[in-house]
């Protein structure tokens, strides 16, 4: 025979252990996000931004060894218009005498360096990835 207090503890044991377990689920339904898709997100966005970061130093690089002593050399060229679903910025920056390009999004940075040439030509500029992007020499430079 089944006594008051057997029922009872039934009761409370199941409540107790659904309790638990829906805690659990709880947690994990907010850790996936961060775990199984912001990081890979993240990480595949860094390794996209290398890639831009280096496409844009390589074009620089080319202008820069073709430029005239006098003249304008100007090319267009186009860059992905998002990474993972998320727009992006480009620029070019100066840090302690060596030219970069910036890549970044969101607190996801890439830092490129403009193969040694910030010495003889400066580079300046921003863009985004949307749309047509152009790079212009000069030989009496921009103001």
């Amino acid at each position: 025979m089944c006594d008051d207090e057997s029922g009872v503890t039934n009761l409370v044991e199941y409540v107790t252990i659904t309790g638990i377990l829906m805690v659990l689920l709880i947690v994990t339904i907010f850790a996936t996000n961060a775990i199984f898709m912001q990081g890979p997100s993240d990480k595949l966005a860094y390794h996209s931004f290398v890639d831009v970061g280096n496409g844009i130093s390589t074009r620089i690089v080319d202008i820069y060894v073709i430029a005239p002593d006098t003249g304008t050399i100007t090319t267009d060229f186009d860059i992905p218009d998002d990474v993972a679903g998320q727009d992006y910025f480009v620029e070019m920056k100066e840090d302690l005498g060596d030219q970069k390009v910036v890549v970044s999004r969101d607190g996801i940075t890439s830092t490129i360096s403009i193969a040694g040439i910030g010495a003889t030509m400066g580079v300046t500029g921003s863009t985004t990835g949307s749309g047509i992007n152009r790079l212009t020499y000069d030989s009496r430079g921009f103001e």
